[in-house]
């Protein structure tokens, strides 16, 4: 999760945090990953007309099923968290200097 800083930055080594950010950060990111789960779920089984995997490592499904469906979530979530993330902080960026501007 990209660090915010109190000026709106990208955190360097000297500065805290903004921890009204880290509680935003952290709620985007859990939406994000319950949501991209629920629809990367309905796209396998559009996809392969079966469920997806309860666990990988079972015995009985395929290696590459197993792989396949690795792969596809952990990039699918991944991308999706970082989109949400990078558009978050965007958002997070411009109403803080709103906000700055307007004391």
């Amino acid at each position: 999760m990209a660090e915010i800083t109190h000026a709106g930055h990208e955190s360097g080594a000297a500065e805290k945090p903004d921890m009204t950010w880290k509680i935003v950060g952290g709620l985007v990111g859990l939406s994000v990953g319950f949501a991209s789960r629920k629809v990367l779920t309905f796209a396998w089984q559009k996809t392969t007309g079966k469920k997806p995997p309860a666990s990988a490592d079972s015995l009985d499904i395929s290696l590459g099923e197993a792989i396949a469906y690795a792969v596809v979530m952990g990039l699918g979530m991944e991308v999706a968290r970082i989109v949400a993330m990078r558009a978050a902080a965007k958002k997070w960026h411009s109403w803080k200097s709103e906000t700055e501007t307007k004391l």
